[in-house]
């Protein structure tokens, strides 16, 4: 399979990621390429690169490569590869790390309504202050495509799911009880620790 990324005897190693990377505890370095993470990933047919390349590429100092594929956008964190590793590396955490390292840098991203998705969820839950609304986070991501371009069946589609969602209770105007103040502080110190910003 040709995955796009150059054959690994090309590469010349640079230690800058793999030291970031273990300054937030995620240890790429015991990966010894068994590919089981990619053997049980249920989205490799849409990545272009697979996930135990992508660790190896981190593993080697490839940012370009890493912070640019696919593969960090397609990834679902349904954290299959993480539960078949071997030497428990926590690869579904590295490809989320590797997310926000691209917004951080503000790269642009192959797969735009992935990352507009992910940086909706995390503001409707900072506002919320640690609840999610569904119905907000919906309204949003549908605001985000409508500026994109309007198709008429997609999102009639999706009006009537959400009506029949409203309609059976599964859908709520508003959101759950409302955190107490303290809890809310503390769902503000992740994200102010984490340098996310709104």
């Amino acid at each position: 399979m040709n995955d796009g990324a150059p054959p690994i005897s090309n590469i010349r190693p640079a230690y800058a990621l793999p030291e970031r990377l273990r300054q937030y505890h995620l240890q790429v370095s015991a990966c010894y390429q068994c590919r089981k993470c990619s053997g049980g990933c249920p989205l490799t047919f849409a990545m272009d690169l697979l996930p135990d390349r992508v660790i190896r590429l981190a593993l080697l100092g490839q940012e370009d490569l890493v912070l640019n594929c696919r593969t960090i956008w397609v990834c679902s964190s349904c954290e299959t590869c993480t539960t078949r590793c071997s030497n428990g590396i926590d690869i579904a955490a590295v490809m989320d790390w590797l997310k926000e390292e691209a917004l951080k840098r503000g790269l642009t991203t192959p797969q735009p309504e992935v990352a507009a998705f992910q940086r909706l969820f995390l503001d409707n839950i900072r506002a919320g202050g640690g609840r999610l609304s569904e119905t907000r986070l919906l309204g949003n991501f549908t605001l985000f495509k409508l500026r994109r371009g309007f198709n008429f069946k997609e999102h009639w589609a999706n009006a009537k799911l959400g009506y029949q969602l409203f309609k059976r209770g599964r859908l709520k105007l508003q959101g759950g009880p409302k955190l107490k103040a303290e809890a809310r502080r503390e769902v503000e110190n992740i994200f102010n620790r984490s340098g996310f910003k709104s």
